[in-house]
């Protein structure tokens, strides 16, 4: 046995203190009960992180939804305990740029089903959730509930101080304990192992009748001596109490970690934001989608049920016939064992917005370039897969999840195109919400948009290197696109965009070495020869209707209803115009040309 304040050597005799006050009173004045409203804020932990942003611990508080609120009718109801890392900042709403996983957590469940309640908050350890927090959670249980659990991450420290007394006792001993006057709660205290509070969530979840679940901690951005993320001791603690307890187990610590160590050192990074242990909403993300396939894929007959209400938990990939075909396996970890069955021939998927893929069907329409890809690429050779989609921009065509589907897609030997710009130069914050921060500096801001909602929005360059990261990753190979050239005539000569997206293009193929095609300039050039004047006239009247005049001519031909978008002989043109940039650049892609 362990000694450090005071040994108990029959500690099955004692009760673990918890506070009757977060349960008789509202959770508001429990918390000034507590004496929350009086720690100094924002409050450092000893791994020198901050849980909350610089708010009152009170307002975090109340932004949780009351224990319960959500269920609907006879629904059951998924609860989750946790930290920081499952629900961040005082509101829990991206304000500070972080995000925790569980934000994300309910697009894998049909809500007609059952409800997942957020009910982690910043700053928690297994103690202090179990004492402050826990039995308004546990009255809220109903037979046919669930309860994730997976906290851990601070439970060092000190275990009486007037900050936080949060930590435990380190392992799953259940005859050691500690005993000592609770600076913060002002009265004698008793601290018990890690298992032990996991067992008590177990004990009084299944005497709710609801289904307890333990998941190990997500990983933080820490590497052991051969370089891969440091998988955490609790791991192997919560796996024990699962396995002795008969729970079922999801070891959330190393399906992230492994998918952590799958990327770049840059890629890796992103996932993080603001600290080591807290996540951007890349790294929220990826969390939520390993504790749904953890679940999803687990062959443990406790969590059938709760698979059926499950959703959107198989990979999004282009699949149907006419596109790129992909099975999976569906094991103990998919995302570990799945595997897109080989191709005969490799893939281009082309990715951007209107100027790539439009309408694409009327003679007399709008037509984006790629949708005439056949006219320049052997089809026999190669598979051609139009992934663009009109309005986009670099940042929501990531955010939607359209690039997610690519890249979910790729193999070695596959090819994509990269072409954005036309939408990124619109406003940060409006209601389409998908201008970038101008240039290609590695910065981020965090901008509230005008829905009310916070997000971390980055460069027109950051955007371009994570998909080229992406591609590299999976062994395919991106090819950087320069924006297609507009239908404007300064000086009677076609707009070229060299000064702004040309320049930041160029300065991310320097930074990436990425392939790059300049159609840009390539389709400028066949432009300016077929309708550019060498010089205008000198009355400025007469230049502008000349300017107008060649607007017209070449929209009559090669643009369709604005500056923008181009006619079907225009999309053909740009086509050939990206079929000579691969052809003078010596790209790979370039062989299956026609």
């Amino acid at each position: 046995m362990k000694t450090k304040l005071l040994l108990i050597a029959f500690s099955t005799f004692l009760l673990p203190v918890a506070s009757t006050l977060s349960t008789l009173l509202s959770p508001l004045s429990a918390v000034r009960a507590q004496g929350f409203d009086n720690l100094p804020d924002p409050i450092e932990d000893v791994n020198k992180v901050v849980d909350n942003t610089p708010d009152s611990i009170g307002k975090a508080l109340m932004s949780r939804p009351k224990p319960g609120s959500t269920r609907k009718d006879m629904n059951p109801v998924l609860f989750l305990v946790g930290n920081s890392t499952m629900r961040n900042g005082t509101l829990g709403n991206g304000n500070n740029g972080q995000w925790g996983w569980g934000y994300y957590f309910p697009q894998y469940f049909n809500a007609a089903k059952i409800t997942v309640e957020n009910q982690a908050l910043g700053g928690m350890s297994t103690r202090t959730f179990y004492t402050d927090l826990w039995p308004a959670v546990r009255n809220a249980l109903e037979p046919g509930d669930w309860v994730v659990i997976s906290i851990g991450h601070n439970d060092n420290g000190d275990f009486f101080d007037a900050k936080r007394a949060r930590a435990v006792i380190p392992g799953v001993d259940e005859d050691t304990c500690y005993v000592g006057f609770n600076q913060r709660t002002q009265r004698q205290d008793t601290v018990y192992s890690y298992g032990h509070y996991l067992r008590l969530y177990i004990k009084e979840t299944r005497a709710r009748g609801a289904n307890p679940i333990l998941m190990s901690l997500t990983p933080r951005d820490a590497f052991d001596a051969k370089g891969k993320i440091v998988r955490k001791p609790q791991t192997e603690w919560a796996a024990y109490v699962a396995a002795t307890e008969g729970v079922p187990f999801v070891d959330l610590n190393e399906m992230s970690g492994a998918k952590l160590d799958s990327y770049s050192r840059w890629k890796q990074q992103y996932h993080f934001l603001g600290d080591k242990i807290h996540t951007s909403k890349f790294g929220a993300e990826m969390n939520a989608r390993s504790a749904a396939e953890g679940l999803y894929y687990s062959k443990n007959p406790q969590l059938q049920t709760l698979q059926a209400m499950m959703q959107n938990v198989e990979l999004s990939r282009y699949e149907n016939s006419s596109e790129a075909k992909s099975s999976g396996v569906r094991g103990d970890l998919a995302p570990r064992t799945s595997y897109l069955a080989p191709r005969k021939k490799p893939v281009v998927y082309f990715t951007g917005d209107s100027t790539v893929k439009n309408a694409d069907k009327d003679n007399d329409g709008m037509w984006g370039w790629a949708s005439q890809a056949q006219t320049v690429f052997d089809e026999k050779r190669i598979t051609l897969v139009n992934a663009a989609r009109a309005g986009r921009s670099t940042r929501t065509f990531i955010k939607e999840g359209l690039w997610e589907k690519v890249y979910n897609s790729l193999q070695p030997g596959d090819y994509v195109t990269i072409e954005f710009g036309h939408n990124d130069i619109c406003p940060i914050a409006d209601a389409k919400a998908r201008g970038v921060i101008p240039g290609t500096q590695d910065t981020c801001h965090v901008y509230k948009l005008d829905n009310g909602q916070y997000e971390v929005v980055y460069s027109f360059g950051w955007y371009l290197r994570k998909m080229i990261d992406d591609c590299r990753e999976k062994g395919a190979t991106p090819i950087l696109v320069s924006l297609t050239p507009r239908n404007e005539w300064p000086g009677g000569k076609v707009e070229r965009r060299d000064d702004s997206y040309g320049r930041w293009y160029r300065e991310v193929v320097e930074q990436t070495g990425v392939a790059f095609v300049d159609l840009h300039n390539i389709s400028a050039d066949f432009l300016d020869k077929k309708f550019s004047v060498k010089q205008l006239p000198q009355d400025k009247e007469k230049a502008k209707a000349k300017i107008a005049a060649i607007k017209q001519k070449a929209g009559d031909k090669y643009f369709k209803q604005d500056h923008t978008h181009t006619s079907k002989l225009g999309a053909q043109m740009n086509a050939q115009s990206f079929a000579k940039g691969l052809r003078d650049i010596g790209s790979e892609l370039s062989k299956y040309l026609k």
